[in-house]
């Protein structure tokens, strides 16, 4: 239990989102709350209660309590696999940051490098003030992330050469990970007991830091401050359902990978409830510790926090970087911060190479659990998602992260997993039948709403949100809402739409066909009596029939 709860602690969401969502003030905290509730606690005991039942990973679990909708692990896994290519490139920025840290003056701190500009200005730390001489005046902040980190070119369309820097920060990236989890669950579970748990004394450190600081107050106010007006933005609603369900890390066939090795009469309910709270609760805090901080930053500037505070990646590599470059024993602060990013990402990505390699584990025993064979698949999917990712890494990589992280693991990919799920548990295998099997495995029966949650409730919120955001829909690209220009935006034909297309298509073609050629298999034998009822059966096997890990 106690290796399961840490690896349900240490999956903190997509790169950005809680910032953004952060930003639509007190507003957020309503649809967040919402999502928890009818969403976010509901699917997190449904995925970790099939796997512990099962046995089995992201696909196969769902292969054994109904054969038609297999697809639903393809969907999660699909989207598992996007994110292992292009999550960890957050690492590979935060561990170049953290390297640069090591230095007297920290090299954002200042204009008087060579990649600085004659538009660099510097904060004028005595009167308060930016001193802007010119109207294209930026900050060093800006200018080490932009022009030493990325090297950013003009778009999509020009790539350019390898950040060979990045690259080796990549590289060791996979490898820490690698190592980390070659071993199974177990060593990955020792690992975590520190990883999992020292982002947690930086968290407390930072917190006292910001909340000291002159302007934490504004800042505070600021985050709690309700903008209600705020609620009618179908992006609310969806940056909401988008961190409950990448902090909880549900639909990513993630929590019945790691359910898959509890035992079989562990309390995942009382586990499952107990997480969540706690990861809310984490998130909740860590606004004070941002807030604070970027109160401490609007005070120092004479600046609105609105402006101050950056989403998207802006927040861990120019908004944070900006604040410690403020406090006194700058780089001190600036080794701990993103070391402590690093640590959360390292956890992020243990659980998504896990559940990938579960699944493939589960679905070809044959193949993959003789000798050697678990070590050698890690190192395979660790080498193709290294490679693959090094697209990001060049002067126009950036373009594609930003295409990855809006369109391929989107809250709406997300919000359509749900969908299923929760139609297939409750609808299908039957909500009284899985409540069963729960009442087998922890001795008695969750509370009564959460079945309600999978029957009525988490289908018509997220089918609600995912409409919501359709009518309400305006095609994101990057160049808006303080992201890098697009192309389009340049008279340029926008290559980048026709990989948001490919991106966003893939998970929702994953699940439904599945069902359609199973429909069609039971349409084509339809002359042969029972075809059809052996297609699709759902299985009602108790305890005696599952193989226990």
């Amino acid at each position: 239990m106690p290796r399961f709860a840490l690896k349900g602690m240490s999956h903190p969401g997509p790169p950005g989102e809680l910032m953004e969502s952060l930003l639509c003030q007190g507003a957020f905290f309503i649809p967040y709350l919402i999502f928890l509730f009818t969403c976010g606690i509901p699917v997190f005991l449904l995925e970790t209660a099939l796997g512990q039942y099962t046995s089995q990973g992201g696909i196969t679990a769902w292969r054994k309590i109904c054969p038609i909708f297999e697809g639903i692990g393809y969907a999660s896994q699909m989207i598992v696999i996007l994110l292992n290519i292009y999550y960890i490139i957050v690492l590979a920025w935060a561990l170049f940051y953290l390297f640069s840290s090591f230095t007297i003056d920290l090299p954002w701190g200042s204009c008087h490098h060579e990649w600085n500009t004659e538009s660099c200005v510097e904060f004028q730390r005595t009167n308060g003030s930016l001193n802007v001489t010119s109207e294209n005046a930026t900050s060093p902040v800006i200018e080490f992330w932009e022009r030493r980190v990325l090297k950013i070119s003009d778009g999509i369309q020009h790539l350019g050469a390898l950040r060979w820097e990045l690259a080796l920060c990549l590289l060791l990236a996979w490898v820490i990970c690698y190592f980390c989890i070659w071993k199974g669950v177990k060593s990955t579970g020792k690992v975590v007991y520190f990883t999992a748990t020292f982002p947690y004394l930086m968290l407390v450190v930072l917190l006292i830091r910001g909340v000291t600081l002159p302007g934490a107050a504004q800042g505070i106010q600021f985050y709690l401050y309700p903008n209600l007006t705020r609620l009618w933005d179908p992006q609310v609603w969806m940056d909401a359902g988008t961190q409950i369900f990448f902090s909880f890390a549900i639909c990513l066939g993630c929590l019945t990978a790691l359910g898959s090795y509890n035992k079989y009469h562990n309390n995942c309910y009382r586990d499952c409830i107990a997480l969540c709270f706690l990861n809310s609760g984490t998130s909740f805090v860590a606004g004070f510790a941002i807030f604070s901080v970027l109160g401490f930053m609007s005070q120092e500037q004479g600046v609105p926090i609105s402006e101050v505070a950056e989403s998207g990646p802006g927040l861990a590599f120019i908004a944070y970087p900006r604040a410690v470059a403020m406090l006194p024993f700058s780089p001190l602060w600036a080794c701990c911060f993103f070391f402590m990013v690093v640590l959360l990402g390292l956890d992020s990505q243990f659980v998504c190479v896990e559940s990938l390699v579960t699944a493939l584990v589960d679905m070809y025993p044959r193949v993959f659990r003789k000798k050697n064979r678990r070590e050698l698949l890690i190192l395979g999917v660790s080498v193709v998602s290294f490679f693959v990712g090094l697209v990001m890494l060049t002067e126009g990589g950036m373009y594609v992260f930003q295409l990855f992280d809006y369109y391929a693991a989107s809250g709406m990919c997300l919000l359509f997993v749900a969908i299923f799920e929760s139609f297939c548990v409750a609808w299908v295998y039957g909500a009284g039948r899985f409540y069963d099997n729960i009442e087998d495995m922890i001795g008695y029966r969750p509370w009564p709403l959460i079945k309600y949650c999978w029957l009525f409730l988490t289908p018509a919120v997220c089918t609600a949100t995912f409409l919501f955001s359709l009518i309400k829909y305006t095609h994101e690209k990057p160049g808006q809402n303080g992201h890098y220009p697009s192309s389009a935006s340049r008279g340029r034909p926008p290559p980048e739409d026709h990989l948001a297309f490919l991106l966003s298509g893939q998970m929702p073609g994953a699940a439904p066909p599945d069902v359609a050629t199973r429909g069609w298999h039971c349409h084509d034998h339809s002359s042969r009596p029972g075809v059809c009822p052996r297609s699709i059966r759902v299985h009602t096997d108790t305890q005696s029939s599952v193989t226990l890990r």
